[in-house]
């Protein structure tokens, strides 16, 4: 198995879609079809190779067909399943204010005045847009931020760093319940 730092998370399949072994794919590629132009994928359970033979979008959810698998049950089977490409096949990238998400996995993640709060550790896609988790390598403590520009407004993926401006006023009906 590829050592797991070199490889680039491209989706996760969730539901089978229908009775003819179809699948839902929570793509992460720009192009949520463009999952399937990689070939072969790699995946979070050892020996499994996933190969997409099409992909549509459907409404805002990609459906797709997976090699040999050719009814519901199978399909049910591959619910949660990591897809995952070498990163040495994704093209490189070449304006600098571009970046792979995996490129801010261990950034020093740091105050406008320059004070460091630990490092971002995880981003989580749930849907209502990106999450980064920095966690303080000190406390043990983690914390989420929303990945938005107003909230990590500078990254600087060959310096190492990011940072974070947390949002410390809150909206009027937004504050925390006492």
């Amino acid at each position: 198995m590829a050592d797991t730092s070199s490889r680039i998370l491209m989706g996760t399949i969730g539901a089978a879609h229908g009775i003819k072994g179809e699948v839902r794919i929570a793509s992460h590629t720009q192009e949520p079809e463009a999952i399937a132009d990689y070939g072969p994928l790699e995946t979070n359970r050892p020996g499994l190779v996933i190969t997409i033979e099409s992909a549509r979008l459907q409404k805002t959810v990609l459906i797709a067909r997976i090699k040999g698998v050719r009814d519901r049950n199978a399909a049910e089977l591959l619910n949660g399943v990591e897809l995952y490409v070498e990163r040495s096949r994704l093209p490189d990238i070449e304006d600098e204010d571009d970046f792979y998400h995996a490129d801010l996995i261990g950034l020093d993640a740091r105050l406008d005045n320059g004070v460091s709060i630990g490092a971002v550790s995880a981003i989580y896609d749930h849907g209502a847009g990106d999450i980064l988790e920095v966690r303080d390598e000190r406390s043990g403590d983690t914390f989420l931020y929303p990945f938005t520009k107003a909230v990590v407004p500078l990254i600087r993926i060959a310096d190492g760093y990011l940072v974070i401006a947390p949002p410390l006023d809150a909206e009027p009906g937004e504050e925390e319940p006492d």
